[in-house]
Formats: structure tokens, C-alpha cells, sequence
């Protein structure tokens, strides 16, 4: 991976890791939501998780293939879940996309101290 390339990787690691980590809280928030309140707090949880998708599409694009493309199917399967009214089942996939996600910021935090850049 080229030196460019491992600072994109390690700043898009970081914005999709915060968009994980907000989508869970809000999931976990929408458990305790009056049912008026629910629908529109999940098509906002909705959104944010299109936004992380497409934070994921750009980090293909600007830090190379890498192994981006293993978080899309829990995203995909956290929508999924939260579209049939089982927004708590969403929770592990998310989890699990973080867990993906963490480790490529390592690697990419890894190759850039080598580097002397962190």
C-alpha cells in the first residue's frame, strides 16, 4: 500500500469506525423511544447507515480494494434488519463491521508508523 494511499485508508477507518459507533447508540436509544417517536428515529438510523455504505464505497475508491468490500454484507444485513422491524438485531452486525473496520485502520496505522508519519 502506498504511503497515500494508507492515509486515506486510515482516515475513512476513522469516519466509518464513528458512523458504526453513533448507529449502534442510536439503535440501542430506539429500544427505550415512545412508538410516535420510532419511525422517524429509524429513518434517520437508516440514513446514517447509507452514509457509512457509501463512506465505505469512497475508501475503495481513494485508499485501493484492501478489505473494504467485507463490511458491506453486515451494513447491508444491519438495513435489512432495521427495515423488518428487528432494529436490535441489527446491534451484532454493526458490531461485527467495527471489528472489520478497526483492523484495517491498524494495519493502515501500523504501515504509517513504520513510515515515521504517526
Amino acid at each position: 500500500m502506498r504511503t497515500d494511499e494508507a492515509i486515506l485508508a486510515f482516515s475513512q477507518s476513522e469516519k466509518i469506525k464513528a458512523g458504526l459507533i453513533w448507529s449502534t447508540t442510536g439503535l440501542e436509544l430506539l429500544e427505550g423511544l415512545p412508538l410516535d417517536e420510532k419511525k422517524g428515529a429509524q429513518r434517520i438510523i437508516n440514513s446514517l447507515m447509507g452514509l457509512i455504505s457509501r463512506e465505505i464505497n469512497l475508501a475503495k475508491v481513494v485508499a485501493g480494494q484492501g478489505e473494504w468490500d467485507s463490511l458491506k454484507p453486515y451494513i447491508v444485513r444491519a438495513i435489512a434488519m432495521l427495515e423488518s422491524g428487528v432494529p436490535g438485531e441489527a446491534i451484532p452486525q454493526l458490531s461485527r463491521a467495527l471489528s472489520k473496520v478497526t483492523n484495517i485502520g491498524q494495519q493502515t496505522m501500523s504501515l504509517l508508523k513504520e513510515k515515521e508519519l504517526l
